[in-house]
């Protein structure tokens, strides 16, 4: 069904920005704008998400071309999940930045380049063919690295010249995998190309395609063995910035490659197999970085990249089962590594320090806020029946069907060691006694933060952990959204008609 309204959340994005370039000094009036800019987004996220889900499949064609020579923008159910997703974590971020952003570091233009970077997450969600793909990731770069640097610390730099470089690298190989799929089919738009690979009579040619895009998004995604670039860098930003890269960044390259290599490359035994044997070891390599860990986002930034493995785990065992638990283990890791990554820099505020031994008795101070803080640190440990529990499941159930034992003993493996990880970060920040809870004097208590800083913190903990929490006690419903899209994925042909036959 051909809709231009698809777009809409593009322009939001990008209407919010540009008003904001025009507040240059004004900051009060950028925080405002910001946070009204992402309302008026989720509102609409939710109306396409509706739209979507009862009347199915949304396309419409840039320039009014028709497919596959335009540029095609589609929303299925996958893709309107992520915008609804995205645009509630960046909802919550744009609250958190607006309280807890000074304004000396507000100057920094930070607000309109924050929604540059949503507005190239939302297009390359929408996507349907693989150049205007890589035209929204260059823009992610672009506006990501403005961010990793914003502030110019010395550490800030460091961890961004490492990001950029090892994403610059990504793509590279990305365009090359773009590259050959257009000389071996004549064409670039994805439902066209899930038609035309098939005919391809080189299958190792296209295997070899296939590994291109799957190390160029490997990079991106922080996979073994690609992935040191992302716990070097995401704790060096602030914590505002630190939340939208852990919650979305690497998730960008985790629902692209379930797009493309469900349309193109899948079912393939040898891809398959690469596939699963890099999650084993991202779920490993992943789990014993954090457990060593003695800085609070450092701690996060490594559970980024155990948990990355989950999600690719089902697409390696590509059974609707397994697709099905990669997707809502999806959702669920976007909200919670958001919600962390805002805690930590709560913690901050209040205390000073993100190393856990300078840490202890937040508890005592402060039980309220702890009572908050522990349902993403539990969900994320998938402790039932929080919402990291039932797509574990799921993947277990699929590892059973296809008998990927040795993927089974990875995800439990994984799961103890994330249990141990947090478990260690519950004892030395919130039951270990301690006197440095009391902030240093540039620092303030939440009892001495003015009504709007409240809000900043505590609303957009507190929002993002009522998500989690029905993703876990709606676990029924999020499964049914979960399904449909794994069998969607499995099975393109409506993807494919409602693109290819959206004028007839």
């Amino acid at each position: 069904m051909t809709d231009h309204s698809i777009l809409i959340p593009i322009l939001i994005q990008l209407t919010t920005a540009l008003v904001l370039l025009f507040m240059w000094n004004r900051i009060h009036l950028q925080r405002r704008a910001s946070v009204i800019g992402n309302a008026i987004g989720l509102a609409y996220a939710i109306y396409l998400f509706q739209k979507v889900y009862n009347q199915g499949i949304l396309v419409t064609q840039g320039g009014g071309w028709e497919a596959p020579y335009g540029i095609t923008f589609a929303a299925d159910l996958f893709s309107a999940s992520m915008i609804l997703i995205a645009s509630a974590s960046g909802f919550a971020v744009s609250i958190f930045a607006a309280g807890s952003m000074s304004k000396r570091r507000s100057m920094f233009v930070f607000f309109p380049i924050f929604h540059f970077l949503l507005m190239g997450i939302i297009g390359s969600f929408l996507a349907g063919d693989l150049f205007n793909l890589y035209v929204w990731f260059e823009l992610i770069i672009i506006a990501s690295f403005g961010l990793i640097t914003f502030g110019g610390g010395k550490r800030q730099l460091e961890g961004a010249l490492k990001y950029v470089t090892l994403n610059l690298l990504a793509s590279i190989l990305f365009i090359t995998g773009i590259a050959f799929l257009y000389g071996l089919t004549g064409t670039l738009n994805m439902a066209d190309l899930a038609l035309k690979t098939a005919e391809v009579e080189n299958k190792n040619l296209l295997t070899i395609t296939a590994l291109f895009f799957f190390v160029g998004l490997g990079i991106k995604t922080a996979v073994f063995p690609l992935y040191f670039w992302l716990p070097a860098s995401y704790h060096t930003p602030l914590s505002a910035i630190s939340a939208i890269f852990g919650g979305l960044l690497t998730k960008v390259g985790v629902y692209t490659m379930l797009r493309i290599f469900s349309l193109f490359f899948l079912p393939d035994p040898f891809v398959s197999n690469v596939i699963t044997v890099v999650a084993i070891f991202t779920l490993i390599a992943g789990a014993m970085g954090a457990m060593i860990q003695n800085d609070l986002r450092k701690l996060f930034s490594w559970l980024i990249v155990c948990h990355i493995g989950f999600m690719i785990a089902g697409l390696g065992m590509y059974t609707t089962i397994a697709i099905a638990g990669a997707v809502f283990y999806l959702f669920h890791d976007i909200i919670v590594k958001t919600n962390l990554f805002m805690i930590s820099g709560l913690i901050h505020r209040i205390t000073g320090s993100f190393k856990l031994k300078k840490l202890g008795g937040f508890y005592a101070h402060y039980p309220s806020k702890t009572l908050l803080i522990a349902i993403p640190l539990f969900s994320l440990v998938g402790i039932p029946p929080l919402s990291g529990f039932w797509p574990k499941l799921l993947l277990i159930n699929g590892g059973l069907d296809t008998e990927s034992y040795w993927l089974i003993a990875s995800i439990l493996v994984a799961s103890f060691i994330t249990l141990f990880a947090i478990g260690k970060v519950w004892i030395e920040v919130f039951w270990k006694k301690g006197a440095t809870v009391t902030p240093k004097k540039h620092f303030v208590t939440f009892g001495e933060l003015r009504y709007i800083h409240k809000v900043g913190f505590v609303l957009p903990i507190a929002a993002l952990g009522a998500i989690s929490l029905f993703l876990a006690f709606g676990a029924g419903w999020v499964f049914t959204v979960s399904e449909q899209i794994a069998r969607e994925l499995m099975n393109p042909e409506s993807y494919i008609e409602a693109i290819l036959n959206q004028n007839n």
